[in-house]
This record gives structure tokens, C-alpha cells and sequence, in this order.
């Protein structure tokens, strides 16, 4: 198992190192402010404000600005080959959105149907993890047994005999520990391929989404007076408590109380850092996180 995780590990640093990330350099405004902006965009902003500073600050882009298409004429090759990370995923899924926004009339919502159309993707791999979860904690008695029966027996024929014992578990519960870990591995690039799709598309931070426009932070949205961005902030802490909260925890009490504390953790931190997020990314995980919180509702329902 360890050696097919380090397979996997070492194939996603691959495919994000290859190349393609999103690159940044701070413009100067006409009131003389500096602001971040992204340097690689993959086509033309749509706004005349935001032509207006790309036009004037084209020498600082990594590409030809001229040679950009317009955001909603977006193709999957514009631009060219950028590397397997960029050419094959994030492109696509810039494209994707794209086509969606076009059909929906709204780059927002385009945002979060495609996250949803992601996690129904996922949803076979991730419904094998919950119930491999599920599987562990039925296993856990016998598991605790087993690491009592050899505690403090380090010896080599122990050790083979522990791991054969294990193994029986294992098969006994219909337990695949790989199958638990593939749709954490596979959650992260398709995170950070949405992350770098959404950032490079100027369109996706120029709309509207009902009050919020999708490139201010819920920060930018209380200096700038409108306090519905606290909405935001709400939806993103609801979904990412309760999709922790209903997750299968540890029937070990020393490892259920980990759990908890890992969980309040990443609760705590995701809401911090939530305040500088932009709309279109609080989007993706409201949507994202919600559905793991109906997933593992319907399926404990299922089974009860």
C-alpha cells in the first residue's frame, strides 16, 4: 500500500510541476493604488476598465495580449501547448465553464454546476471511501486486539504474523485501505486545476453572482459597505463543518479524538482564510463541501 501512495503522490507532483501554475504582478491603478493581477490569463478580459489596464500593462504579461481570444470564444487549445497540468486539465476545465456560463447566462452559477458535475464524477470513488470508513470502524475491536496481542513484539516473525493477521481483517470486513486514500489524492489536483482555471479567466472576475461579484473577497465586500458577504463567509463555515461533523469517525477513542481535533482545525483555518477568498472560489467549495454533507446524510439514512 505504501509504495502505490508514493506512486500516486510522486505522478500529481509531476502532472503540477510540468508546468502551468498562475502568475501574478501587482499593476499600477490610475489612482495610483497597486493590485495583483494575473499575468498568464488565457483571454481577453470583457470590461473596458480592466482592457484598459491589461492594454497598458501588456509588457508585464506572459503572453501576447493581442493574440488572446475573447473570453467566450475561449477553445481548449487557445494559446497553445502549455504543458500536460495546463494543455489537459486546466484548460478544459476553463473551457467547460466557459461553455456553461455561455448557456446559462452566468459565469457564478456555471461555477458551481460544474463543481457539482465534479463531485458526481467522484461520487462512485467517494462513495467507496465513505463505506471503506464505514468498514474500518466495524473492524477497529478486532484491530485493537490484534495490536494488544503483539505489543512489544518487534521481531521479525511477529511482525510478518501481525501483518498477516491484518490482511485477514482486512478481507474479513471488506476493507481496501487504497480505496479510502484515492479520492483525497484525486480531490486535491482537481482543486487546484478548478483553483487555476477560475484565476486565469478574467471573465470569471468581472460578473456578477446575485450581490457578490465573483473576483471581490468578502474583506473587499465590507470595505466597499456591502456586509452581504458575510453570507459567504456562513455558507463556506456550515458546509465545511458538517461535511466534517458527518464524516465516519474512529471507534478508537484515541484516534476519534484526533479526528475531532484535526477537524476543528481545518474548520477553524477554512474560516479564516475564507474572508480572502474570491466569490468564485467560496462558490466552488459551498457547492463542493455541500455535497459530501448530502452524500454522507442520504447514505447514513440508507443504511439505517
Amino acid at each position: 500500500m505504501n509504495k502505490n501512495i508514493k506512486k500516486i503522490v510522486l505522478l500529481l507532483v509531476l502532472l503540477i510541476t510540468l508546468t502551468g501554475c498562475t502568475k501574478r504582478v501587482n499593476f499600477v491603478n490610475e489612482d495610483g493604488t497597486e493590485k495583483s493581477y494575473v499575468t498568464n490569463i488565457l483571454c481577453k478580459p470583457q470590461t473596458e476598465e480592466l482592457q484598459e489596464i491589461y492594454t497598458k500593462n501588456s509588457d508585464k504579461l506572459l503572453v501576447v495580449y493581442d493574440e488572446l481570444p475573447e473570453c467566450k470564444n475561449l477553445k481548449i487549445n487557445s494559446g497553445g501547448y502549455e504543458g500536460l497540468w495546463t494543455s489537459f486539465f486546466v484548460k478544459p476545465l476553463a473551457w467547460f465553464i466557459i461553455k456553461i456560463g455561455n448557456i446559462v447566462k452566468n459565469n457564478g452559477l456555471a461555477i458551481m454546476i460544474v463543481g457539482l458535475l465534479l463531485r458526481l464524477c467522484l461520487f462512485p470513488i467517494s462513495k467507496k471511501a465513505t463505506s471503506m470508513s464505514e468498514n474500518m470502524n466495524k473492524a477497529q475491536k478486532d484491530l485493537n486486539r490484534l495490536e494488544k496481542k503483539y505489543e512489544g513484539k518487534n521481531d521479525k516473525e511477529s511482525m510478518m504474523a501481525k501483518s498477516q493477521e491484518m490482511m485477514l481483517i482486512y478481507k474479513k470486513y471488506n476493507i481496501n485501505p487504497m480505496s479510502s486514500c484515492l479520492f483525497s489524492f484525486l480531490q486535491l489536483p482537481i482543486f487546484f486545476a478548478f483553483l487555476e482555471a477560475v484565476y486565469r479567466v478574467p471573465a470569471f472576475f468581472e460578473n456578477n453572482f446575485l450581490v457578490f461579484n465573483l473576483g471581490t473577497t468578502p474583506i473587499e465586500g465590507f470595505k466597499a459597505g456591502n456586509y452581504w458577504y458575510i453570507i459567504l463567509i456562513l455558507l463556506i463555515f456550515g458546509a465545511t463543518f458538517f461535511s466534517f461533523k458527518n464524516m465516519s469517525t474512529s471507534g478508537n477513542p484515541d484516534q476519534a479524538k484526533q479526528m475531532k481535533m484535526m477537524s476543528t482545525f481545518m474548520t477553524v483555518f477554512i474560516l479564516i482564510i475564507s474572508f480572502s477568498l474570491p466569490t468564485s472560489i467560496a462558490l466552488y467549495w459551498i457547492v463542493s463541501n455541500g455535497f459530501t454533507v448530502a452524500q454522507n446524510l442520504i447514505m447514513k439514512k440508507g443504511k439505517s
